[in-house]
Formats: structure tokens, sequence, C-alpha cells
């Protein structure tokens, strides 16, 4: 049985204000998000949609993937994209003590920094739970070390595989302005996001919405 709402109820945001759970806007803005590249399978079919649609979005990435995939990664970055943090390894913030959550997040941002292009991102440092699991605890020390926690208003759910690629889009299709949407370029989602995500870029462009990195 799935608990986490497709779309976040707006009371989330009072009980955790310090996160960032959506990007209010009068305009026609969705913030796409990608989680878990670079992944070489995946990344570079994301890219080439959203390139279709002048669509930029933000890309959290692993640490462990930029070491694997710097040329990817270094794509991602010259064309346009935010860079996030998602840790080195993928941690449960739940199962996991603070002191090690922010080793491996600090070592995350260590790798992403030295594989930038250049210097424009190391202004902003944003963060993106892996599972969405992250300690008051660790949350506190992140905001404390600069990071900008960035969660979300949609959830696609497209790494579920018991989810058909027909719901993945509708799920999807519940974004408004101002909203963050997660996918994942992952090959466990892919499956379900390589359906959803070029009918959700055609939908929304048509309706004259644009799609911009945080």
């Amino acid at each position: 049985m799935r608990f986490i709402p497709i779309k976040t109820p707006f009371f989330i945001g009072w009980f955790f204000p310090k996160y960032v759970w959506e990007k209010p806007t009068d305009k026609k803005t969705i913030y796409l998000t990608f989680d878990d590249g670079p992944t070489p399978e995946i990344t570079a079919w994301v890219l080439d949609q959203l390139m279709k649609h002048n669509a930029k979005a933000t890309f959290f990435c692993i640490g462990n993937n930029i070491e694997s995939h710097p040329d990817l990664f270094k794509r991602i970055h010259s064309e346009g994209h935010s860079i996030g943090n998602h840790t080195k390894t993928h941690l449960k913030g739940w199962k996991s003590r603070l002191k090690d959550y922010l080793n491996d997040t600090e070592q995350a941002q260590s790798i992403l920094e030295q594989n930038l292009l250049h210097a424009n991102h190391l202004n902003q440092k944003l963060f993106r739970p892996p599972y969405g699991q992250i300690k008051k605890s660790q949350g506190r020390a992140l905001i404390k070390n600069g990071y900008d926690i960035i969660m979300w208003s949609v959830l696609t759910f497209d790494w579920d595989k018991s989810l058909s690629k027909e719901d993945c889009l509708k799920n999807s299709l519940k974004a408004k302005s101002g909203d963050i949407v997660v996918f994942h370029d992952s090959i466990k989602a892919s499956g379900n996001m390589q359906y959803a995500l070029p009918h959700f870029l055609n939908y929304y462009s048509e309706k004259g919405y644009i799609f911009k990195e945080l």
C-alpha cells in the first residue's frame, strides 16, 4: 500500500517550513527534477528530450555515479541544467547516523564541485534526500552547512514497477505552476519515465508552460 501522496498536501510545508516543496509563481512555470543519475543508458536520452523542448531541469546526482560517468555529468552542466547533491551512496537518512550522513553528503558535494565545468553553481548547494528520508537533525545540520533542501510537490512514482506507464503519466499531469516534479534518470524507473516524460513535455508545452531549473 502506498502512503506517500502523488501531490504533496499544502500543509506539509507548515511542518517542514525550511525545506523547499514548491516555488510559487504567477507564471506558467514547472520545475522538473531528475534523481539518481547520471546513468549512461538513461540520462543522455533525458537530455535529448529536454533539448527538444528548450526545457531546463535540475539533476540530483549520486556522487558515485558522477565519478563513474564524469563526461555525462559534464554534459548535464554544459547544457544549462542545475546540479544537486543526492549523497555519494544513496543513503537512507532514517537509517543513518548524523555523522555518517553528513560525511557521505560532503563527499558527494566535493565530487560534484570537482567535476563542474565552471564555478557558477558553487554559489548554491542544492540537496535532495534519497527516498525523501531525512531526520530533523540531518536537515538542521545541512541547512547550517549552506544547503537548500529541495523536496517536491509532485511525485510521478516512475520507479514503481507495479505502476503502469499510463498511470505514471497521469501522476505527472497533476502538476501546476510552481510545482517541483520528480522523475528519475535511473534504469529502474526508465520504463515508466521514458513513456511519461515526452507526453508530459508535449502536454505542458502546448499549454504555454516553460520548464526551469531550480
